[in-house]
């Protein structure tokens, strides 16, 4: 399972850092920040999530109010 983040479309609410810790703030940009994501596009990060945070990862995508973030199940299907 892995999780994809688009940080352009990130308005700063900061809801998926409350929800894991997975994300931090960069207040500088005030935008989130996903920990040991890897650039896949301009602003799209993907990271590979560790089993004992699926929930987590689950709870920030739906927390996020603009959908900024995607998760995706190992065959590559949108779950969240």
């Amino acid at each position: 399972m892995y999780i994809e983040y688009d940080r352009d479309t990130c308005i700063g609410m900061f809801q998926c850092v409350a929800a894991w810790d997975a994300f931090e703030k960069d207040m500088d940009a005030g935008k989130a920040v996903l920990v040991d994501g890897e650039e896949t596009e301009e602003d799209l990060f993907r990271r590979e999530i560790p089993e004992d945070a699926e929930l987590d990862a689950k709870f920030a995508a739906r927390a996020c109010p603009v959908d900024a973030i995607s998760v995706y199940d190992d065959d590559g299907e949108q779950v969240v």
